[in-house]
């Protein structure tokens, strides 16, 4: 299938982690797959020499989604390339945990630029810009609904992206496109290990009824089903990918 033929995929925080493991389920699926990355560009292009050496097609594509122009690069470089944009995955997001009370201007101000004013970024570049039938896939945080300490800031975001989910699902009426969001529990990449003991992760891994760490591949399992023909009919939802923690 050429790439004027192909679906084609956005997907945001892409060179690694849930973002990797997104991007490589989608190829395998069929999708063309614009990997977008904030800074280090060796994980992406590594990726994106994954993809292809396994017959898939990628392109990387820098840029900060907190920079309305960068995204706007990001949609222009996908359609300079293959034409069009079928699915956007809205996967980029920081997280700095700390009590409100010690939280400084810092933390909040870049928290919000990433996870909010990014997605809202990216949701308002693919609002008009995506095709028929196409699919909007944001991310949230299970602790949406655990309400976790020290989460105060990040949650408070996610909490925002989850209201724009359900509005923006409505406002593209008559278009054929769907817009949820996944929402992770823990999941065992390398920026949830970071700084934390065994112990911390045994504990956390337990928290769930399936007493495990959620891997990349579960949540990206999930999106390739909203992305894909059988998600079709799930429209204005968020999709809590946690093993049954909350």
């Amino acid at each position: 299938m050429s790439a004027s033929t192909s679906k084609v995929a956005i997907v945001t925080g892409g060179s690694r982690g849930i973002g990797a493991a997104i991007a490589e389920r989608l190829a395998r699926d069929g999708f063309v797959v614009v990997i977008n990355y904030a800074g280090d560009a060796a994980p992406a292009e590594a990726l994106a020499g994954k993809i292809e050496a396994a017959g898939g097609r990628a392109l990387t594509a820098q840029g900060d989604v907190a920079d309305p122009a960068a995204v706007r690069r990001l949609f222009d470089a996908a359609e300079a390339a293959f034409g069009h944009v079928d699915v956007l995955v809205n996967n980029a997001g920081i997280m700095q945990l700390a009590p409100l009370s010690d939280s400084d201007d810092a933390l909040f101000d870049r928290t919000v630029a990433v996870n909010l004013k990014g997605t809202f970024n990216t949701l308002r570049e693919a609002s008009t810009r995506l095709r028929q039938g196409g699919r909007i896939i944001n991310f949230s945080t299970s602790v949406v609904g655990t309400l976790f300490p020290t989460y105060g800031v990040y949650v408070a975001t996610k909490a925002a992206v989850e209201a724009m989910t359900h509005v923006l699902s409505k406002e593209l009426r008559g278009r054929d496109i769907t817009v949820n969001a996944v929402a992770p529990g823990p999941t065992a990449t390398d920026l949830f290990l970071k700084g934390k003991s065994p112990e911390q992760i045994q504990q956390l891994a337990k928290l769930a009824p399936l007493e495990r760490l959620g891997q990349p591949e579960d949540i990206a399992n999930v999106v390739a089903f909203l992305a894909g023909p059988d998600g079709g009919w799930v429209n204005g939802q968020v999709l809590r990918a946690n093993g049954g923690l909350v």
